[in-house]
């Protein structure tokens, strides 16, 4: 048992040393980085087979374990609020310094290159269509992490109002979580490993000439990224929590190192839920109620991609964005966001469906497609930052009003 606590507490410098061994091998050996990404693969597969449990059974646990249904609403609440504000002052921040920087202007490309993938044109009634599935058990096997977490928050919201009858029901769910998440600790001791052949591969497949095709977008990426993470995340944090930055960004680095070399927001979860329960102190309920919410809804990643590639395409054709055009895209941005699990292709086609609603030409899409690895490094490391932001916020406001409350009551 000793030795298993010191594993789990040097697991995030073991992963760091995975980073940096990742980066070496895909410099140094880019042909065996590239053959060897099979590993990285089975690690990520391990981790994907444990989403969906892992979703019911820290969703359901979080709402079962709040307590009243008026608790619950109350959370639920503020969680939308704050998402929702977190996205557009994000989109509204990438758009402002995509207007600066205008990397559409300065870059010549050849703009001839088409993007071959489908398109998907979403509308709103698609949007809520997705929300709601036809067949459970099937939108489950299909890893709908939506339909997911819908189909959880009405079955835990009706443990709550059923109240002691469904005691058993919520024994044998908070028993249930403790299996789960036993075995996503074994899983997560792999960690490690899993990350060198994922960093070896995105450094071998994604080199140097890249990043000189496409710099100046890339550059604009991760430093609105950097100014969002500062004016969005870390100043709320730091002036509503009273939570010290560095203690912060010392917590949260930790979820960077996972989802840098996995770029994906659901597969870092787990990781996401564990500093914000153990590093920022969170309860266990708004952990396992808001970062799961949060890793399907939360897309701050999003706006800051979705608001530089409008920039970017209409900049290098030279299509003027209005203001009414610039309102229609943070909407549209959010919608779309909000429905990625569900759409086919990932950022790519969401992308590419994103120009469609705003009648801007896809070219470009073929492009971005070849450094998206890159960018959605940034992205996902946005989304995540936000879910444990949010989490931190929504914790601190729950704290303040159980103070009042008592002081009322005395």
């Amino acid at each position: 048992m000793k030795n298993l606590l010191t594993a789990k507490k040097h697991l995030f410098t073991r992963i760091a040393i995975g980073f940096g061994l990742g980066i070496l091998f895909g410099i140094l050996l880019p042909e065996f980085s590239i053959q060897a990404k099979f590993i990285g693969d089975i690690y990520l597969n391990l981790i994907q087979m444990m989403i969906i449990p892992i979703i019911f059974v820290a969703v359901s646990t979080g709402i079962i374990n709040i307590g009243s249904s008026s608790d619950l609403g109350r959370i639920g609440f503020k969680s939308i609020v704050v998402f929702v504000a977190m996205f557009i002052t994000t989109a509204a921040i990438s758009l402002v310094i995509s207007y600066l920087i205008r990397p559409g202007q300065r870059i010549n490309m050849d703009a001839g290159v088409g993007y071959d993938g489908e398109i998907t044109e979403p509308s709103v009634a698609d949007f809520f269509m997705n929300i709601v599935p036809s067949n459970l058990f099937q939108a489950i096997s299909e890893g709908d992490i939506f339909a997911t977490i819908l189909f959880t928050v009405i079955f835990s919201v009706a443990i709550v109002i059923v109240g002691k009858e469904a005691d058993p029901v919520k024994t044998f769910i908070n028993s249930l979580s403790k299996v789960i998440f036993k075995i996503l600790d074994f899983i997560m001791e792999l960690t490690p490993i899993g990350i060198i052949f994922l960093m070896a591969y995105a450094i071998a497949e994604y080199g140097a000439g890249i990043f000189s095709a496409l710099g100046l977008y890339i550059f604009t990426a991760y430093f609105a990224c950097i100014v969002v993470f500062i004016l969005v995340m870390l100043i709320p944090v730091w002036l509503y929590s009273k939570f010290n930055p560095i203690d912060f960004i010392k917590g949260i680095y930790k979820v960077w190192l996972v989802s840098l070399s996995t770029t994906s927001s659901a597969v870092t979860m787990p990781t996401t839920m564990r500093v914000t329960r153990n590093d920022f102190k969170v309860s266990e309920s708004i952990t396992n109620f808001v970062v799961p919410l949060g890793t399907t809804i939360n897309m701050a990643g999003g706006a800051v991609s979705f608001s530089l590639l409008a920039v970017f395409v209409s900049d290098f054709y030279d299509i003027p964005l209005g203001v009414g055009q610039i309102i229609y895209l943070v909407m549209i941005a959010t919608i779309l966001n909000m429905a990625a699990p569900g759409i086919p292709g990932g950022g790519i086609v969401l992308g590419a469906s994103f120009l469609t609603l705003l009648n801007l030409p896809i070219e470009l899409m073929g492009l971005i497609a070849a450094i998206y690895r890159l960018l959605d490094m940034a992205y996902t490391t946005m989304n995540i930052t936000g879910d444990a932001a949010a989490a931190v916020l929504i914790d601190k406001s729950e704290e303040k009003r159980n103070v009042k409350l008592k002081a009322r009551k005395s």
